[in-house]
């Protein structure tokens, strides 16, 4: 019989909070662009700087849910479909059908595909980027908000309630792997890692972005510290 892997729960660790910004009464997708964090505020995606919290640009698109960059382009969630923005001009280059056809979440680009959270459904999808067609389905226990991919690993963001958690999940069956929960009435809505070791939450209703301290790989817990870094 296979053993059951054992999930590593903890407290996330919240190590800044940015905002709330002016006229931002919903924060959802949230993504990095190497140097900027931009996050969706409804009818615009705004970039902030993460050193000195400014916001730097605005994108007058609609942006109510996930956002992404693929090293060259923004996508971002508006309502059904997800459009393609050229973030130099702010023009939306192209659009395909979101696959939660109005229920979709999170938003993340890995491997040359865009995979898309879809919140009630308790799904991930991933999806091809020119025609919005589902190439896998990962199915989850619980709603899903944000989703990003760092360093190999699948997390998401969930809420529910006044409760909300970051997970690891085993992208071939969606097993959890590892859960921090946030604080009780604290919110994840949009996910993005900064490619080392921080994660970009977006706060809802709050107006903020969140910084939390992704955990260390379990390999390099188990030697006591130390370790290539996350």
């Amino acid at each position: 019989m296979a053993k059951t892997k054992k999930i590593r729960t903890g407290q996330a660790e919240i190590v800044r909070e940015y905002g709330p910004y002016p006229d931002t009464d919903q924060v959802g997708g949230v993504t990095f662009d190497g140097a900027h964090v931009w996050f969706a505020r409804g009818e615009s995606i705004a970039a902030l700087d993460p050193e000195s919290g400014v916001l730097v640009r605005e994108l007058a698109v609609p942006a109510d849910a996930g956002t992404a960059f693929d090293g060259t382009h923004l996508y971002q969630i508006a309502e059904a479909r997800i459009d393609k923005i050229d973030p130099a001009s702010g023009k939306v280059v192209a659009s395909i059908p979101a696959p939660g056809h109005g229920g979709d979440s999170g938003l993340t680009w890995a491997e040359g595909t865009l995979w898309v959270g879809e919140y009630r459904a308790r799904k991930i999808h991933q999806i091809d980027p020119e025609t919005g067609s589902i190439l896998r389905t990962i199915d989850s226990d619980r709603f899903v908000t944000g989703v990003t991919w760092v360093d190999g690993e699948l997390w998401h963001g969930t809420w529910e309630g006044d409760e909300s958690e970051l997970r690891r999940i085993d992208p071939e069956n969606g097993a959890v792997l590892d859960q921090l929960e946030m604080p009780h009435g604290i919110g994840v809505s949009g996910l993005e890692s900064d490619g080392a070791d921080l994660f970009y939450c977006g706060g809802g209703p709050s107006g903020k972005v969140r910084a939390v301290r992704k955990p260390k790989p379990e390999k390099a817990a188990r030697r006591g510290g130390g370790g290539e870094s996350p």
